[in-house]
């Protein structure tokens, strides 16, 4: 059977995937999935530098502003709403296009990965949830770093569910998740697919992060995170993960200054688009489109 074809652009935070998009699904005929694991929640537009209705330009984005902030969003409903859009997509002869910088979800939409289904142990599960209470993040994540250290480099100590998913893993098969992972990702695609990774100068990605955090402050990202407390969101929260909101939650209970808070924005930023090149240096069969050469840093991109 003849494989249907699949245009991936991603890259790190604030490169101008965006824009780029915009053009390349005008002349392909094509409609935008988000490949976004924060973009999905409503309500959430200034943190996550959601692309607005004009920026769109006419051109149809998929899984942006389908969820609540209190809806927990993982890969694997990624998976099953991603694909959704695709074959969506397919049946009025358009061109899928996949643009967002969370790379297991691409990965797991791309080479359609198998995640194992189990309950897993829910005692030991508890049994972290606590240990994480008690001692707080890092130190669940340094458990993680002395059974599977690659692992560690690619998932956020933040990042709690996903840490805890790795733990529990090992406790299960006593086999490291990120070996699942590779013999996954062995896998070949079912799409005829051309993976782009935009890129610039990493000087150049970290101003614009930087200014990015400086306009995000300005247009009201203090506000926003105070409007999804008064509706109930919480830190612990899936979607109060992302970077930006569970530091304007620090800022709001009185623990860093508003100062502190920019720093710790710019930093954490500019150390996820770090984390998110080292991830796509490591996929295959991938383009990297170097953004100086496409003459795209004059014209008018979100960063």
């Amino acid at each position: 059977m003849e494989k249907k074809p699949l245009i991936i652009l991603t890259g790190p935070t604030a490169v101008g995937k965006s824009a780029l998009s915009i053009q390349l699904a005008k002349r392909i005929n094509g409609e935008i999935i988000s490949a976004d694991s924060m973009q999905v929640y409503k309500g959430m537009d200034i943190g996550t530098a959601k692309i607005t209705s004009s920026e769109m330009e006419g051109i149809k984005h998929h899984l942006i502003d389908i969820l609540d902030p209190i809806d927990e969003f993982n890969v694997v409903l990624f998976q099953q709403l991603g694909l959704s859009a695709i074959n969506d997509i397919y049946s009025r002869n358009k061109v899928p296009i996949i643009v967002g910088g969370t790379g297991f979800y691409i990965q797991a939409l791309l080479y359609n990965i198998t995640f194992e289904d189990n309950e897993g142990d829910n005692s030991y599960r508890k049994e972290l949830e606590e240990l994480t209470q008690e001692k707080g993040p890092q130190y669940l994540h340094d458990l993680l770093k002395s059974i599977d250290s690659i692992s560690a480099k690619e998932i956020h100590p933040n990042n709690v569910k996903r840490v805890i998913r790795a733990l529990e893993y090992f406790h299960l098969t006593n086999k490291p998740i990120s070996a699942h992972n590779q013999e996954e990702r062995q896998k070949n695609s079912p799409y005829n697919f051309a993976y782009f990774v935009l890129t610039d100068d990493r000087k150049l990605i970290y101003d614009r992060i930087n200014k990015r955090v400086d306009l995000m402050l300005e247009q009201g990202l203090i506000e926003e995170v105070e409007a999804l407390k008064t509706l109930g969101c919480t830190q612990a929260m899936v979607s109060m993960q992302g970077i930006g909101y569970k530091e304007i939650f620090d800022y709001l209970s009185g623990e860093v200054s508003l100062e502190d808070t920019t720093f710790l924005l710019k930093r954490d930023t500019r150390h996820f688009a770090k984390r998110q090149l080292t991830w796509f240096n490591r996929e295959k069969e991938v383009t990297w489109l170097d953004r100086s050469v496409l003459g795209t840093r004059n014209k008018q991109m979100k960063v």
